[in-house]
């Protein structure tokens, strides 16, 4: 009787160890998956966010040279149309993004800033040079750096920002969507993302 009794107490106990270790081994997997899952939607989000937009610009270049003292003033002047296209980006490839399987959390530890890219296309009209006053190259790279200048200006203080920001919390957005259905927590700025609305609290 008592090596029956001994021998149900060994078969559970193993039953029960064996169900132990498969259990973890579950877990581990699952945790593993998550993980693989996350890593994943990195790289399909690491691509640039870029919002484009197109900006105008019409300026005018005037320079004057004195020769012989105030005798003679050798004057140019142009009229320049620009037509820019315009690309707010954000690298998400260079974000700090850490997953913690064991916590069940995805921590963002920081986002990358705003690159703005343009890419002007520039029309010379009413060209007028004097002779001993000629355009030269350093008058086209100074067209150049002061048109990029005013639509830098332009292109910060447009609705182009905000727009990319938007884009911007709509991708970030996927890890709110993936964490939640894995059970796991989204970090920014030591704070859990709960909502939409919390990262753009955060954001803006």
């Amino acid at each position: 009787m008592r090596k029956v009794l001994a021998g149900a107490v060994i078969a559970l106990a193993s039953v029960l160890i064996y169900r132990s270790c498969t259990d973890q081994k579950e877990e581990r997997m699952v945790l593993e998956e998550n993980t693989a899952l996350i890593q994943e939607q990195l790289q399909n989000v690491s691509k640039l966010i870029v919002t484009e937009g197109h900006f105008a610009e019409v300026y005018t270049y005037a320079d004057s040279r004195e020769l012989f003292g105030a005798l003679i003033r050798a004057d140019k002047k142009a009229l320049v149309v620009v037509n820019a296209e315009v690309q707010v980006v954000y690298d998400l490839s260079k974000m700090d993004v850490v997953p913690d399987p064991e916590n069940k959390t995805l921590v963002i530890r920081n986002l990358p800033k705003p690159e703005i890219k343009i890419h002007p296309d520039f029309e010379y009209y009413d060209v007028n040079a004097d002779f001993f006053n000629p355009f030269e190259a350093a008058d086209y790279n100074a067209i150049k750096k002061r048109v990029n200048a005013s639509l830098m200006r332009k292109v910060q203080a447009s609705t182009l920002m905000a727009n990319a920001e938007n884009r911007l919390i709509t991708e970030l957005g996927r890890f709110l969507v993936l964490t939640r259905a894995m059970g796991w927590t989204l970090i920014y700025e030591k704070q859990p993302i709960t909502t939409t609305d919390t990262w753009n609290q955060l954001i803006h």
